[in-house]
């Protein structure tokens, strides 16, 4: 965390902001403060640039903010909005660019940290709740808001989390970063198509969302990802992340039997048809007056021959969406396909399964632990599925030694 971003929009809590600069600073942070007009009403620029040691931007549409704002954005290591009000969130999730700090967001491409602050009825607004969520699909770092009194005199969650829990909070990003560096991840995520005819396939609803948030936090932690992904119209945001896009459950094999023996991490979360039609027309099968029967066959169980190759000390991660006995057939696939743990979720529980931006997962390891999570973003959840490889990684590594 060299290189910082400070990000300043109209909140109360922009008083805050001068303690936080002198924090970075004290940590050895060159900080960069930014300012909205409506910011400039609550903390003066003066104070900033005194204690960054450096000017203060606000206005794009000078010639200074003009010539710096695509330049800031690749300067940064760490872009933090503090405070964030509910305006900024908003212009953020939407892409509006009208100022100095909304121009730098859409040109940065290093991590993005928002501290909201506002109000307790204008937190938990739908809209705002969308525009948070919004931004944490776009790879946003969401830093949780505390309770407690607010300048309105209501009491509830909306207060901007303290300068010293911000400061704790980007140590720790920043911390794990490279707690993968050196280490090979293999990642697949979502459905596979098996083609009946030119037309037309057998498929799931996966969109790859969970398997692509994976594979962003792999790779925000150092790791070399190489992404296995089946048709879907989503991609990971990270550029280091190497995608190989398949159609099939046989191209998905294909695919994932060049990397895995290479890899120290693989994570199949990928929904993968588990039949295909045994025969293919090379032309468009017409409508008839009688039933149409079709034969299939198993496809390759991808996670199940790997799990035969899989080495000592490589970590295997696999997924088990069940609707009903959930535990029981998810520790019946752990072991028969030796992962080293499951991550279940079941179509049962709200706000989880596909195509959502939300997930509540259950991690169960070979050794008969488990732990249960609360319903999270994608984003969120996947830095928990993480943090159990780390985890593992590292008892790997020091059983080794």
């Amino acid at each position: 965390m060299r290189k910082v971003i400070l990000g300043i929009s109209g909140s109360i809590a922009a008083y805050k902001s001068a303690h936080l600069t002198r924090l970075l600073v004290k940590q050895g942070a060159e900080v960069q403060v930014l300012m909205t007009d409506a910011a400039a009403h609550f903390i003066a620029p003066l104070t900033l640039s005194t204690l960054s040691k450096r000017p203060v931007y606000s206005n794009v549409q000078s010639e200074q903010g003009w010539n710096n704002h695509v330049e800031l954005g690749l300067w940064a290591d760490a872009l933090v909005v503090a405070p964030a009000s509910a305006n900024t969130l908003a212009k953020m999730a939407a892409g509006l660019c009208d100022n100095i700090l909304s121009a730098v967001y859409l040109s940065a491409r290093c991590p993005v940290f928002v501290a909201p602050a506002m109000d307790v009825d204008m937190w938990h607004h739908p809209s705002t709740r969308h525009n948070v969520n919004t931004l944490r699909k776009y790879g946003v770092h969401v830093i949780p808001v505390a309770h407690g009194e607010l300048a309105s005199g209501l009491v509830g969650e909306g207060r901007m989390a303290e300068p010293e829990d911000i400061v704790a909070y980007l140590q720790h990003f920043f911390a794990q970063k490279q707690d993968l560096a050196g280490k090979k991840a293999l990642v697949t995520a979502g459905p596979t198509f098996e083609a009946l005819d030119p037309v037309r396939f057998i498929g799931n609803h996966s969109t790859g969302k969970m398997g692509i948030a994976i594979a962003e936090d792999l790779a925000s932690r150092g790791a070399e990802v190489t992404l296995v992904l089946g048709p879907t119209e989503l991609r990971p945001q990270n550029t280091a992340i190497e995608v190989v896009p398949v159609v099939s459950a046989n191209d998905m094999y294909d695919a994932c039997r060049r990397v895995f023996p290479a890899c120290n991490i693989a994570v199949l979360a990928a929904a993968v048809a588990d039949y295909r039609p045994t025969q293919y027309s090379e032309q468009k099968i017409k409508k008839k007056d009688n039933d149409l029967n079709l034969q299939l066959i198993k496809t390759i169980d991808i996670a199940a021959t790997l799990g035969k190759e899989k080495k000592l000390r490589q970590v295997f991660v696999g997924f088990a969406l069940e609707t009903q006995d959930e535990e029981k057939y998810a520790q019946l696939k752990l072991d028969k396909k030796n992962f080293d743990f499951i991550v279940l979720n079941s179509l049962r529980d709200p706000g989880a399964g596909f195509g959502t931006d939300t997930n509540k997962i259950s991690i169960l390891h070979r050794d008969g632990t488990a732990k249960t999570f609360a319903l999270k973003s994608k984003t969120e959840a996947a830095a928990d599925i993480v943090d159990e490889i780390v985890g593992l990684a590292n008892r790997f590594t020091t059983e080794s030694v």
